[in-house]
């Protein structure tokens, strides 16, 4: 059972497949579908970070060639298309309301759609609930932050067509950083990420305060006035700090996703480690009912050790940036930076 408490078609923050995400649809078995679909292809990042100047690294001569940039409403449909055909009964706009032992080793599951309840029972839950970890912490699991990074984005349209550089743009600040990026509809996202309590939110929740915000920025604010982009819709806000649980996997139940371990939005891993865990989870959970007791354990190793990568990766690319050392957000990074140098 498939539990989708999403609103069907909402815009969804978060585009980036890097180019290794084309193996792991492979080994979903939904390459071809997803060719399919439409998704602009992103062969490279640009980035002002640690000098003004705009740099450019191209995925073309890495052996998984280009990444996307990806349609969040039609992948995640195909995702749900992908499990219904594997036998998965998906219930759309369905949210859980409740889990309890049942006190035979499984679960009862309340269940709420448009105000109706059911009660339902199962005997395993696999916690993919993103950043909430609604399962996991109810289970007495606990969330821990390496920091309060936020992200503000927004939507925007063109005046005039032509913009075909499917790149990402990244662009380091004084409070944070900026990223834009082309998405298929046509449109750009931007977005500042900074710490929650560096947030002006009152600007950035507003067309007008955004738009003002991005004056701060050069390479953004010249991707998006090349072809006339305008805000289109109310900006929003998002958690998008760097966070894992203190367990993964408990009595009846594991955690997968962003439920388990979220990343900031620079490493562009959160589609491929949400893929490649969901991966993961249900193979140890299939190994484990089989009769192999240490999956469960073996799974939890595997997300240790790449946590543990991730970690040092993050702070080599905040190392990088070294010219508003005394502003808090990249102060703050360095002291985590050097922690983390004098730990090992």
């Amino acid at each position: 059972l498939l539990l989708d408490d999403s609103p069907a078609g909402a815009f969804r923050v978060g585009e980036a497949l890097p180019p290794v995400g084309g193996r792991l649809l492979r080994e979903l078995g939904v390459l071809d579908r997803f060719l399919a679909d439409g998704h602009l292809p992103c062969h490279g990042n640009l980035s002002a970070w640690g000098s003004p100047a705009l740099l450019g690294t191209d995925f073309l001569f890495g052996v998984d060639g280009h990444g996307w940039h990806l349609d969040r409403a039609r992948f995640d449909a195909l995702l749900r298309d992908a499990a219904r055909d594997a036998g998965a009964e998906v219930r759309s706009c369905t949210r859980l309301a409740g889990a309890e032992p049942d006190g035979s080793g499984g679960w009862r599951l309340t269940l709420s759609d448009s105000g109706a309840a059911e009660e339902v029972g199962c005997g395993w839950l696999v916690d993919a609930t993103g950043r909430r970890a609604a399962v996991a912490r109810r289970q007495g699991a606990a969330r821990l932050y390496d920091d309060a990074l936020v992200a503000f984005y927004a939507r925007f349209r063109p005046a005039r067509e032509g913009d075909r550089d499917g790149r990402t743009l990244i662009e380091a600040v004084p409070d944070g950083w900026w990223y834009t990026a082309l998405v298929p509809s046509g449109e750009r996202v931007a977005a500042f990420l900074t710490d929650a309590d560096l947030a002006d939110r009152r600007a950035l929740l507003t067309e007008d305060g955004f738009a003002r915000m991005l004056d701060g920025t050069e390479h953004v604010r010249a991707a998006l006035d090349a072809f006339g982009y305008r805000v289109h819709g109310r900006p929003r806000g998002a958690d998008a700090g760097s966070a894992r649980l203190d367990r993964f996997a408990g009595p009846g139940w594991l955690a997968a996703g962003d439920a388990a371990v979220s990343y900031d939005p620079l490493s562009s891993q959160g589609i491929r480690a949400a893929l490649y865990t969901g991966m993961r989870a249900g193979q140890a959970l299939w190994a484990h009912l089989g009769g192999d007791g240490g999956a469960l354990d073996g799974y939890a190793r595997m997300l240790e050790e790449t946590h543990r990568a991730y970690v040092g990766h993050r702070a080599e690319f905040y190392a990088d940036e070294r010219r508003w050392a005394d502003r808090p957000f990249w102060a703050r990074r360095h002291a985590w930076v050097a922690r983390l140098a004098g730990a090992a």
